[in-house]
């Protein structure tokens, strides 16, 4: 079985601190808590990355995809593209309740 290396874009490293300081307010166990439920989902793309949903209903291509990750009541969705069959590029995290992608 193939495993992708899974790497976070210089954005998506400052939406999980944005997210990060922002749960921080609230409860520090909270934002612990958070920061390892998106980190342990990461997993799933080491694996299988193509199980997860294509980003905007496929307008973006087939490589761009939308991991959904399960924290609470709500979550948190990371964009991310399959480089080649060796590499996910995380690109974007955010959410759930938010919007869109900054």
């Amino acid at each position: 079985m193939n495993t992708h290396r899974v790497v976070l874009a210089p954005e998506a490293q400052e939406d999980l601190e944005r997210l990060y300081l922002f749960s921080l307010e609230l409860d520090a166990t909270v934002a612990e808590r958070a920061l390892a439920a998106i980190e342990n989902a990461y997993a799933l793309l080491r694996h299988s990355p193509f199980s997860c949903r294509k980003a905007a209903d496929g307008k973006l291509g087939p490589l761009v995809r939308e991991l959904i990750i399960p924290f609470g009541a709500a979550g948190f969705v990371a964009l991310f593209e399959i480089v080649d069959d060796q590499t996910v590029l995380i690109t974007a995290v955010r959410h759930q309740r938010e919007s869109d992608y900054h």
